[in-house]
């Protein structure tokens, strides 16, 4: 059953319980309370009636009065009346019994009474029994009636108004879900993502849920164009280097002797197609969730000063400078730490022109620990800034190619500091230099004892100025 069909059905039951209370509140409470009224009038009356000696002149006292007072045997003969009792012949109330109290409502023609009945004191066995009757005329009851009945008749009316607007406006309300619908399914059929529902520019909830869903189109599509765009740049990738293996190959095959010359050229490009892949693989099993991260304290500055000197040794073109060095600790996974400072610092080399000059600082402050690698290169246009961290993105793709780069170093970059809580930022301006500033949350442990065997370490290890010193000979 649709959700329409059962708000229907809910919207026919809550009317119909709705009127019934409305029913049970405008016609039995007020009826309750007037023939409770009536009825301790009757009492109060017959009360006195039976009293020694009143009746004959009780009796005479109702001439027009709407109240009406008969006396009967034990045979339902009547030994007296009121005088006002001129339209009835017989008992007030035919099923009421001599020798019991009883309250009834008893129709004569078209008039309503109530009837209250009550035995006689002061008969004995060789007297009859006589019992008294006493009757008010429900003209104040028939009004009730009526207007509880036109009450009634304007509640149903009401009630069968508002199920007949709801099943009138229900269909409306849910028109722009089932549009919302068909314009999934439109989309799902034609494969087409950057179709958009329509509906998202109103103000209630079905807008949310129209702009949520577009949301998540759009997201689709980004990354739908994002695969598109991966798996042409891998085959472009892979596609050079198969190509000059495949060159080499067949040229040594032609000349019936190994070449010295393209075995090197096939195991640069070996080698460069296994960088390749092994990127692949650490984007894709960290996409996925499949790899997995240490979460232990980590001395940032160690690493620097590991990653400055590996990079020293290769005896790059450009000048490495270490500007400032905090003593700095982050939570997190050594190795991918250290494969974060390597790519940006390997990154700021290769694209500095030899005799540049590449720099790199760690500072910590309010909780933050901030790492930054400047260099002096040709910079980054602006409209290419948003997009470095995108996976094969290169600004010069030639160059780039040529280098030796994947175009996965600064995504593993990003994916890095993202995975520890932090995150990268780029600024460059076009012939003076591009800055890398990566942001990690600071790592502090209150101890109220230190370890003895971080006592000693910390008599070895030596002062970040004396390892800079070394570093810079």
């Amino acid at each position: 059953m649709s959700i329409q069909n059962r708000l229907l059905i809910i919207y026919t039951i809550i009317f119909s319980m709705a009127f019934i209370v409305f029913a049970v509140i405008v016609y039995e409470l007020p009826r309750s309370r007037i023939l409770a009224q009536i009825d301790g009038d009757l009492k109060a009356l017959a009360t006195e009636v039976v009293q020694p000696g009143s009746l004959p002149e009780v009796l005479e006292t109702f001439e027009t009065a709407s109240t009406l007072v008969i006396v009967a045997d034990e045979n339902g003969e009547i030994v007296a009346r009121s005088r006002n009792l001129t339209m009835f012949n017989d008992l007030l109330d035919p099923t009421a019994g001599p020798y019991e109290e009883s309250v009834s409502v008893v129709r004569h023609g078209s008039t309503q009474l109530r009837v209250y009945t009550v035995p006689l004191p002061g008969s004995d066995e060789q007297d009859p029994h006589y019992y008294l009757q006493v009757a008010r005329l429900l003209d104040t009851y028939e009004q009730l009636n009526r207007v509880s009945l036109t009450a009634l008749l304007m509640g149903f009316a009401a009630a069968t108004a508002s199920l007949f607007v709801a099943v009138l406006l229900t269909p409306g309300l849910f028109k722009p879900l089932e549009d919302m619908a068909t314009a999934a399914r439109q989309i799902t059929r034609a494969d087409d993502l950057s179709r958009r529902v329509p509906y998202a520019n109103r103000p209630d909830e079905i807008g949310d849920l129209a702009r949520a869903f577009n949301q998540t189109l759009e997201r689709l599509e980004r990354l739908f164009r994002t695969q598109q765009r991966l798996l042409a740049d891998v085959s472009h990738e892979l596609r050079t280097p198969l190509t000059t293996i495949r060159g080499n190959l067949d040229l040594m095959r032609r000349m019936g002797e190994t070449d010295p010359q393209s075995l090197a050229a096939v195991q640069v490009e070996i080698e460069r197609m296994t960088r390749l892949v092994g990127d692949l693989l650490l984007l894709a099993r960290a996409d996925s969730g499949g790899l997995p991260l240490e979460r232990k304290p980590v001395e940032l500055d160690y690493i620097l000063f590991d990653v400055y000197r590996q990079v020293r040794i290769l005896e790059p073109p450009v000048q490495i400078e270490l500007t400032a060095v905090d003593q700095a600790t982050v939570l997190g996974d050594a190795d991918r730490l250290k494969q974060l400072l390597l790519n940006l610092v390997e990154n700021a080399v290769k694209y500095t022109p030899p005799g540049g000059e590449v720099t790199l600082s760690l500072s910590k402050k309010e909780g933050w620990v901030y790492f930054e690698v400047s260099d002096t290169g040709i910079g980054i246009p602006p409209e290419n800034l948003p997009h470095v961290f995108d996976r094969f993105y290169r600004v010069d793709k030639a160059r780039t190619r040529a280098q030796g780069g994947s175009g996965l170093g600064l995504s593993i970059a990003k994916w890095v500091a993202q995975a520890h809580g932090g995150a990268i930022r780029v600024s460059s301006q076009v012939g003076e230099g591009t800055t890398f500033s990566v942001t990690l949350p600071l790592y502090s442990q209150q101890t109220d004892s230190t370890n003895e065997d971080d006592l000693d370490q910390e008599k070895t290890r030596p002062s970040l100025r004396t390892l800079g010193a070394n570093f810079r000979r």
